[in-house]
């Protein structure tokens, strides 16, 4: 499910299947490396639309979580806690935030929930049949990555 209307409808008739909740995390350069940037944010977007699609009914795709990249490790962190926190006490079971940004592997360890870093791919000038194949490839690696987690016990968090 999406942050649209309508599936804000579906999702609060069915809020009891719908566990998970599935962070974007976008950094934003305007100074330099703007098309890396966009192109790490495309890349994401894509990945995260298809696990939405793939597990669609169990996961509900949240805004994007966007960050300046001159953004301090520990304000950056601080803040997706307190986004983590408020869809925990909102009844997430489980947050994943995936991104293409490989800083945030530096504070994986200070994250309350699963990150997912997949390095980015420019798709700009791909042929559009070979991107999707690149996107299956990608979901073959994720969805068990993504299923194992759900057998886990959920993390305990303050609330």
């Amino acid at each position: 499910m999406k942050w649209t209307t309508s599936h804000i409808d579906t999702y609060l008739n069915a809020k009891e299947y719908v566990d998970t909740a599935i962070i974007p995390l976008i950094p934003i350069e305007w100074r330099s490396d703007l098309k890396g940037k966009v192109s790490m944010a495309e890349f994401t977007t894509l990945i995260v639309e298809e696990l939405e699609r793939q597990f669609k009914g169990r996961v509900f795709q949240i805004l994007p979580f966007t960050y300046l990249s001159e953004e301090s490790e520990e304000e950056r962190v601080a803040r997706l806690k307190k986004w983590d926190q408020h869809l925990y006490s909102g009844g997430f079971k489980h947050v994943v935030y995936i991104t293409a940004d490989g800083e945030w592997k530096k504070v994986e360890k200070e994250l309350p929930d699963m990150l997912i870093w997949l390095p980015s791919l420019s798709l700009e000038n791909m042929d559009e049949s070979y991107a999707k194949e690149i996107i299956g490839q990608q979901m073959k690696q994720l969805l068990p990555l993504i299923t194992n987690k759900w057998q886990e016990e959920p993390q305990e968090r303050e609330i």
